[in-house]
């Protein structure tokens, strides 16, 4: 809940596998269609994709190097859970979009950043390059102040209930200050961060289709393992068989909005290659281009199996310097891999160029 400071008030506080697979790939999402460009996650995974491309623009915005897209992402969830709507964020303070910002606040920070005409904090482009820009002020004023402690935890302090209460304090404000509201606020986010922390860069070069199947895959890094969800559209929810997609004894595929490893590569090379949906028929369709283990290049199919054609369970697709970009199981999320430890060594079965 947000912390009122008369007219410096800021923003409230509170972020098949037998058939089928996930396939994972490193890059920074644009919208639902995927961007093209590749930034290797941006060190972010775990967000929406309508978020990500906007989270990563913030972040490169600001030269303060106490920003990070995590930072950013776990205010975020904080804030909102990544919540859009007016029902849902609107705080009984009046914070308002995803980012929370109070009316006078916004006055200050709001810009339209996503060019449609108009300044809004429920638009998510306007709404996170704004919370990027006034952390990155904050950011810098808690460098400049000399107060001790985290520089980020002094901005988030700010950023909850505005940066006089960080000067009255020299600090972040103690947990007896509106019942520990900005202090929880201020644990809560650093503790969450490394859960948006995503993997390192991973360039992709050249052209042609592989290399552009990889870069699409790639936009959707940080995408849930969902076992049947996703196709050529984007990510969807999955479903449970009586054998795969549970987690903790529940059926996790019906409520995950998330790709498993051969949805991902359909989507990958639609629409210029319509590969079919699961895992085996992707390797049927494209067995009569097999590629030895020495020649691979990214973009390439790795299949694995129980044993024959028939019983291949898993495809990621080839990264380049020995790494593959996969979401392995139920639970995880795309994620790039060694080759060898992708998946049980023992049970690769070959590779094939679509």
């Amino acid at each position: 809940m947000k912390v009122l400071v008369g007219t410096a008030a800021a923003v409230i506080g509170l972020v098949l596998v037998a058939l089928l697979g996930v396939v994972g790939v490193v890059i920074a999402d644009d919208d639902a269609a995927a961007t093209e460009t590749s930034d290797g996650g941006g060190g972010l995974q775990g967000v929406p994709v309508e978020f990500r491309k906007w989270i990563l623009k913030a972040d490169t915005e600001c030269k303060e190097p106490s920003m990070t897209p995590a930072l950013l992402a776990a205010q975020l969830w904080q804030e909102s859970k990544f919540k859009t709507s007016k029902q849902e964020a609107t705080s009984r303070a009046g914070a308002q979009g995803p980012a929370q910002f109070m009316p006078g606040t916004w006055a200050t920070w709001g810009r339209d950043a996503d060019g449609n005409g108009e300044a809004s904090p429920w638009d998510i482009g306007d709404a996170v390059m704004a919370q990027g820009r006034m952390m990155c002020s904050l950011l810098k004023q808690a460098k400049n102040s000399g107060y001790p402690g985290d520089v980020r935890a002094l901005a988030l302090a700010g950023y909850n209930a505005g940066w006089q209460r960080v000067v009255q304090y020299r600090g972040v404000p103690p947990r007896s200050f509106a019942n520990g509201e900005t202090y929880n606020y201020v644990q809560i986010i650093l503790s969450t961060m490394t859960r948006f922390e995503g993997p390192g860069l991973l360039t992709v070069s050249g052209s042609g289709t592989g290399p552009n199947a990889l870069r699409k895959a790639a936009a959707r890094m940080g995408t849930p393992y969902a076992y049947g969800g996703g196709g050529p559209g984007g990510p969807s929810t999955g479903f449970c068989d009586g054998t795969n997609g549970y987690a903790h004894g529940k059926c996790a595929a019906s409520s995950t909005v998330g790709f498993d490893c051969s949805s991902l590569v359909q989507y990958a090379y639609w629409p210029k290659t319509k590969l079919p949906r699961t895992a085996a028929a992707q390797y049927g369709a494209t067995s009569d281009r097999p590629i030895s283990r020495s020649d691979l290049k990214p973009g390439d199919l790795l299949f694995w199996s129980h044993g024959g054609s028939g019983s291949i369970y898993h495809v990621a697709i080839y990264a380049g310097d020995g790494n593959v970009v996969q979401a392995p199981r139920t639970g995880r999320n795309v994620e790039v891999a060694p080759l060898t430890s992708a998946m049980p060594e023992r049970d690769y079965y070959g590779a094939t160029r679509p």
